[in-house]
């Protein structure tokens, strides 16, 4: 039985499938936009990009195109390394629990941050080296 890979950036998932038909436990992996971009991207000053490194590259930065997103990674990244809890940030923003809770799943599906579970509460930190990542394709 022989095992391909098949990556659709379009979704940003990847699949691994049996050379015969696909089974019910095939497995489906999320890999993050940024794991993508790193991939894919050298600085933008380099070379021309592909259609498809800027649409990973595009994908990456719309999860930062609202400014109350910005204003949570900036308060994560300001805050505890370990994590900052998702009830900190609702007191802190003057948004309500669902609308703060929607932009950081974007950024967590975007690959900017990581969550972790603590009793009833959802922690957030900065996936490590994100803000270079963002940084380096930018870069001149």
């Amino acid at each position: 039985m022989s095992i391909s890979i098949v990556f659709d950036v379009r979704y940003t998932r990847v699949m691994a499938k049996t050379a015969t038909k696909p089974t019910p436990s095939s497995t489906l992996i999320e890999i993050p936009l940024i794991e993508q971009l790193d991939a894919c991207c050298a600085p933008l000053t380099e070379a021309a990009i592909s259609a498809e490194d800027a649409e990973v590259a595009a994908r990456v930065f719309k999860a930062l195109s609202d400014p109350a997103r910005v204003r949570l990674l900036s308060m994560i990244a300001a805050g505890d390394p370990t994590g900052t809890c998702v009830c900190d940030m609702n007191a802190t923003i003057d948004l309500s629990q669902p609308t703060v809770s929607h932009h950081l799943k974007v950024m967590l599906d975007a690959g900017l941050l990581e969550r972790e579970r603590r009793g009833s509460w959802a922690y957030y930190r900065l996936r490590p080296g994100v803000l270079g990542r963002l940084a380096s394709i930018l870069s001149e």
